[in-house]
């Protein structure tokens, strides 16, 4: 199969140096592009003198993960696309299960990889681990990652199974999906507008998976630090407008009331520990969600489905509960 492998760029020269030999030792199989959000640094030179057979397209600003993949693939010819963050390492034959995959399964869209954490190597990391799922209310939670717990890779997760959403930091999707799906929303700028459009994905009848024979090193945090209270911002707020576009119309308005309570605790939190550039944020998110509501309720699809999620409340039980590695019979709980 014909496959790119992107990677969107914006200042990132350090990360480049780093992690794109990996790439294009490990890569022979695809042509590698790199989308540069109109860097003011000297990634395009760096890439240009170093990595010669490495395309460049130029976006004419800054758009962020969503716009920014948008109008880059649109110059890229391939049945399938590996979007790739800058700050990951990539290993021997990543691509070759992933693509067997693709070729003997046409229902399946979107593909993520084994993620590990590239600091710990033994460790899955945060942005996806093993495969994404979710929670009624709209909470995320990855097979060897629920909220801050990170488990070992002991090979627990060693499957190709269905997940609910795939990571961005190392995606996979067809193209011919991708473009049926109109790409990535571009009002959420960044974070988790993948985990929008593998919803979107979801209800349209694809198939997600998780592949345990590709993997990868991600640091994680390298583009908007985990504590920046942007990418607070943006996670309250894009989880918010996410449910609107995607959750049955029956469960919308009492699942939305019900994460805005919670989203006000997760505020009360923040206000007791002294960070309040984090209650601010939340309250910014609020303010944004309310003010497009109606925007994106226009954007929901012709069906919803009621089976998005696999257990009731993941805060339940990790919270109150104590059950903090994942469970394949959370639904039940």
């Amino acid at each position: 199969m014909k496959i790119a492998v992107v990677i969107l760029n914006w200042n990132g020269t350090k990360l480049l140096e780093q992690f794109l030999p990996s790439i294009v030792k490990y890569t022979p199989e695809a042509n590698i592009y790199l989308a540069d959000n109109a860097s003011t640094d000297d990634s395009i030179a760096f890439v240009k003198t170093n990595f010669p057979t490495v395309r460049i397209i130029r976006n004419e600003s800054n758009l962020g993960f969503a716009q920014g993949y948008n109008d880059a693939l649109k110059s890229v010819d391939a049945e399938i696309f590996a979007l790739v963050n800058s700050d990951v390492e990539v290993t021997e034959n990543w691509l070759q299960s992933i693509i067997v995959t693709f070729e003997n399964e046409p229902n399946t869209a979107i593909i993520q990889p084994k993620i590990l954490d590239y600091k710990r190597k033994e460790f899955f990391e945060y942005a996806g681990a093993a495969g994404g799922f979710m929670d009624k209310y709209g909470y995320m939670f990855c097979r060897g990652r629920i909220f801050e717990t990170l488990e070992k890779d002991n090979g627990q997760y060693d499957d190709n199974c269905k997940i609910f959403w795939a990571s961005g930091a190392c995606f996979f999707i067809r193209s011919s999906i991708f473009d049926e799906l109109k790409g990535f929303d571009a009002d959420f700028f960044a974070h988790q507008e993948e985990i929008d459009l593998c919803w979107r994905a979801f209800n349209k009848g694809h198939e997600i998976k998780f592949n345990s024979q590709s993997i990868v090193y991600h640091v994680g945090g390298a583009t908007l630090q985990l504590g920046n209270p942007k990418k607070t911002f943006l996670n309250f707020r894009n989880s918010l407008l996410m449910l609107v576009k995607n959750l049955p119309k029956k469960q919308l308005i009492p699942i939305i009331f019900t994460r805005l309570i919670l989203d006000g605790i997760a505020g009360i939190k923040f206000l007791f520990q002294g960070e309040f550039k984090y209650v601010l944020a939340i309250l910014k998110a609020h303010f944004a969600f309310y003010a497009h509501f109606y925007k994106h309720y226009k954007k929901r699809g012709v069906f919803q489905s009621k089976k998005y999620y696999n257990t009731k409340s993941i805060v339940y039980l990790y919270f109150i509960k104590g059950i903090y590695i994942f469970n394949n019979n959370f639904d039940s709980k």
